[in-house]
């Protein structure tokens, strides 16, 4: 079966996260298998919203390893505490970098990144994973990505 997503055009950036949440919850609980869920809600976000590169890592043996993700190849493993994936698993909590090169320890999986977001996904009070959105723009990521993508993280599972 064919999923369709409706993406509108023409509107803010909160309007359309708004119009995209019921959808992508709609979609993942329509299917019970944890990969194409976040292949799923990576294709919607790239899409929507043209990020540079979102994707998620799944914590396996006490490191970040890559899952599903839209956009140029990126790192492979990561480890706890390292780059902004690596510190918000450690911190267990959402960062936002309006401009990588300021960050100390980035991980530069690609010169193109610019500025990124990461949000902790957690399941029943443990970190699983995380969500990783980088764009090509400084500052592209604010207190409303914050709030929408971390809703996002409450049902991803």
């Amino acid at each position: 079966m064919a999923e369709k997503i409706i993406i509108l055009e023409n509107t803010s950036k909160e309007e359309l996260y708004k119009s995209l949440l019921p959808q992508i919850k709609v979609l993942v609980q329509s299917e019970s298998d944890l990969i194409a869920n976040l292949a799923n809600i990576a294709a919607v976000l790239k899409t929507a919203f043209d990020f540079l590169w979102v994707g998620f890592y799944l914590v396996k043996d006490e490191e970040l390893v890559l899952g599903p993700f839209q956009g140029p190849i990126a790192c492979t493993r990561i480890a706890y505490g390292k780059g902004v994936c690596g510190t918000a698993w450690k911190e267990e909590r959402t960062i936002v970098v309006p401009d990588v090169e300021q960050f100390p320890g980035h991980i530069a999986c690609s010169s193109e990144s610019k500025s990124e977001i990461v949000v902790p996904l957690i399941i029943k009070g443990t970190i699983a994973g995380v969500l990783d959105i980088d764009s090509n723009q400084l500052n592209t990521f604010d207190t409303i990505d914050e709030k929408y993508l971390e809703e996002i993280g409450l049902f991803w599972y």
